[in-house]
């Protein structure tokens, strides 16, 4: 895992030509394949062929707001201009907090750049300024240009922005942002990967959403995990070796002290708290999933032998019901703790963090034959 290059201050979204699938086909399990796919001549000639694909004459700004599951998400749709690079942590644009596998990132390079594609938008998050934040509810006022429900039942509205003196409003009122990648790690450094293998051309920019996580926040949840090759015991030697402590209690202690300070772990059979000390180590503004894999994994006298990543606790509990396995239940993290470690230049450890509801595929994509 390397954590990818950054991309520098100031945030630019610049207009481009949206492409659409029909509300159909959005969502749909088949599209996400197909707009995946690398065959040469399926995917996107094919369907502009079968009038399946909607292109915009115009380049505009796209906001786009998404409804699911009683969420309601809204963020600005651009071409991030990823041309230049950061030289130091305070003028970075973008904050990535996992790394990437490169061999991952060159596979999607490959692939959009076969496509000629930017499939979806990576996901980014900010608080944005009282300027950008009343620029973007003033476009919400006013009447969507297109509003649908997909195939997943995801309600979406969208607003298509032309003006170019309110497209150069927004663009300054954002330009100090720094935005937490949410969603996209690996295709944000297959961005990267592409603009330096051709700079200068359409490859500059790549296709992001931009939501305010104080407005119309995204849900941040914890990631489970499940392990092999140790037992509790194992664990409690762990905790007493790197300054934490384990103690069994009953399940219903253990599911209540759940939270930044205290992890719930199990067997199947007994319960127990693995307490952080201090609590939350707020010395260090370390995440409980930094400080499980930093300072309790490595300190185990032996495994673990495999993690599982999981995102219900019934889904966790139920693996190790199945098979002789260690639960550790997470805490949710904190989306300005996580941004805090990012904009330090840390990176969380594998499968630290789960932004939700993703906006379904199809509903804005980017043809990189348009500039």
């Amino acid at each position: 895992m390397v954590t990818p290059p950054f991309v520098a201050r100031p945030l630019h979204l610049s207009p481009f030509k949206a492409l659409r699938l029909p509300a159909r086909r959005v969502g749909d399990p088949g599209t996400l394949r197909q707009l995946s796919r690398s065959t040469r001549g399926v995917g996107l000639t094919s369907w502009r062929e079968r009038s399946h694909v909607e292109r915009d004459a115009v380049p505009g700004l796209y906001l786009h707001e998404y409804s699911t599951g009683g969420l309601t998400v809204r963020g600005l749709v651009g071409a991030l201009d990823i041309s230049r690079r950061a030289r130091d942590l305070e003028h970075r644009a973008v904050l990535p907090h996992e790394g990437i596998r490169p061999v991952q990132a060159d596979d999607l390079a490959d692939r959009m750049e076969e496509l000629a594609l930017n499939p979806a938008p990576i996901l980014l998050v900010h608080r944005a300024s009282p300027e950008a934040r009343e620029l973007v509810g003033a476009v919400a006022g006013g009447t969507p240009t297109h509003a649908f429900a997909d195939r997943q039942d995801q309600h979406h509205r969208i607003w298509v922005v032309h003006d170019p003196d309110l497209i150069a409003q927004l663009n300054v009122a954002l330009s100090s942002t720094q935005a937490l990648i949410a969603d996209g790690h690996h295709r944000y450094a297959a961005y990267l990967r592409m603009q330096g293998r051709r700079p200068g051309g359409p490859a500059d920019r790549g296709l992001a959403m931009l939501v305010d996580q104080e407005a119309t926040p995204l849900f941040l949840g914890p990631i489970h995990r499940s392990l092999s090759g140790f037992s509790l015991d194992d664990l409690a030697i762990a905790a007493r070796t790197t300054g934490h402590r384990l103690e069994v209690v009953s399940r219903d202690a253990a599911l209540a002290s759940l939270g930044p300070g205290a992890l719930c772990v199990t067997d199947g059979s007994t319960w127990a708290v693995l307490t952080l000390t201090p609590p939350d180590d707020v010395r260090n503004d370390r995440a409980a999933v930094e400080v499980l894999h930093e300072d309790l994994l490595p300190a185990l006298p032996r495994g673990p032998q495999s993690i599982h990543y999981l995102h219900s606790v019934e889904q966790t509990l139920k693996s190790v019901r199945r098979s002789r396995r260690i639960a550790i239940l997470m805490p949710a993290p904190d989306v300005d703790q996580v941004h805090r470690i990012a904009a330090a230049g840390r990176l969380l450890p594998e499968k630290a963090t789960s932004f939700q509801p993703k906006p379904s595929v199809g509903a804005l994509f980017r043809s990189l034959h348009d500039g």
